[in-house]
């Protein structure tokens, strides 16, 4: 017999995840996410992938693993949408590691912003006139003159949203690579961007 675990639950506001959340909470040991301290083993996530990237913002510093269950409709981070079996399943799962990326802008007025982005990080021309950038890779400029309406960096993990609607690839989720996806490019006209090692230092400079 399998050891029982205790597991902590959010679900999205659609009724097909706040169906699967009053099954989940009848059949299975649910404790409060809330508390400060839960006793949680794992964080079952009901909704679609975007959710899981709001949860996984919300809650990462719990240092619990993730379990989704898709009740969205891509769910490319997603499990598939059964709820029999929950424990075995976690326990059986197959893990995968998100690095997400740290994005560290200089503003005009010499602000400083940081943060994480577990999706992507996108920079968007605000005038009238297309962008013009400059790349550098790990210190070393690659494009002196990008004309665009912006560039985008995206992880595995967003992959399959923003980054491929501009046509970027998408990345499987244990691959250790990042995507550079230029958005709407003017110049180099036939560049679509590049793959790079997920620990690259990606330098956009506005020109």
């Amino acid at each position: 017999i399998m050891q029982k675990i205790k597991i902590a639950c959010v679900a999205d506001n659609s009724p097909r995840a706040q169906a699967a959340f009053k099954e989940i909470k009848k059949a299975y040991d649910v404790v409060e996410i809330s508390k400060r301290r839960t006793g949680a083993e794992a964080i079952v996530v009901l909704g679609g992938d975007g959710f899981m990237l709001q949860t996984l913002h919300a809650y990462m510093k719990m240092k619990l693993p993730f379990y989704g269950i898709n009740c969205g409709t891509v769910g490319f981070l997603m499990n598939e949408a059964v709820l029999e079996n929950l424990e075995y399943r976690i326990k059986h799962a197959r893990s995968t590691v998100l690095y997400p990326l740290h994005m560290y802008a200089r503003c005009l007025n010499g602000k400083i912003v940081q943060a994480l982005a577990f999706n992507e990080v996108s920079l968007f021309r605000q005038g009238r006139q297309a962008a013009k950038i400059r790349v550098a890779i790990d210190h070393v400029v690659r494009l002196n003159e990008l004309i665009c309406d912006g560039v985008m960096i995206s992880t595995p993990a967003g992959s399959t949203a923003y980054n491929f609607s501009a046509g970027g690839p998408i990345i499987p989720l244990g691959a250790n690579v990042i995507a550079l996806t230029p958005l709407i490019p003017f110049r180099p006209r036939r560049w679509r961007g590049a793959m790079l090692p997920h620990g690259a230092s990606i330098n956009l400079s506005i020109i």
